[in-house]
């Protein structure tokens, strides 16, 4: 297996996992939060799709799917290009307000869609290209590759345990 279809293989995961935990769900239930200062699934599906589309967007040296439609609207926000919900405040976490399982699951294919695409074309030499030279050591393309799927990983399997307390309510 060479690296492209390995993270390929990774990546395409993730929109069952993504569909898994807020399919038939209604928007309350995707605000709801299982205790004071704790993330609803709403705001989890978001952020890791946030992280995301704006990380893959760097890397590929475009602009972000969050800012190219109206999917702001459907989650109550604004088109903030800066706003992937990183050190959002229990207040900012409530704000996320999506409109639906639908539009947290449109969200997350639209970018599911670029990103499978840029990985598709990944050859290993690639990997090794520096993308961020703010970190010590600097970071590669295929550690930040690493790095974003292991954060949506954990935020879908926050989002799925969340929707198990919701079910036992």
């Amino acid at each position: 297996m060479d690296v492209s279809d390995l993270l390929t293989e990774t990546y395409d995961r993730l929109p069952d996992l993504v569909r898994a935990a807020v399919d038939g769900l209604d928007p309350e239930q995707l605000r709801w939060a299982p205790g004071p200062g704790a993330n609803s699934i709403g705001w989890l599906v978001w952020h890791l799709t946030r992280i995301q589309d704006h990380h893959v967007a760097d890397l590929l040296d475009t602009e972000q799917v969050w800012v190219s439609g109206d999917w702001a609207g459907r989650f109550g926000l604004t088109a903030d290009p800066d706003d992937t919900g990183y050190n959002h405040s229990p207040e900012q976490v409530a704000g996320v307000r999506p409109e639906s399982a639908k539009a947290l699951i449109d969200y997350y294919g639209a970018v599911a869609s670029r990103t499978g695409s840029f990985l598709a074309g990944l050859r290993p030499a690639d990997l090794d290209r520096v993308v961020d030279e703010a970190w010590d050591p600097p970071v590669t393309l295929g550690v930040r590759l690493v790095s974003v799927a292991e954060d949506d990983l954990q935020h879908v399997g926050q989002a799925a345990y969340v929707r198990g307390l919701i079910a036992t309510e």
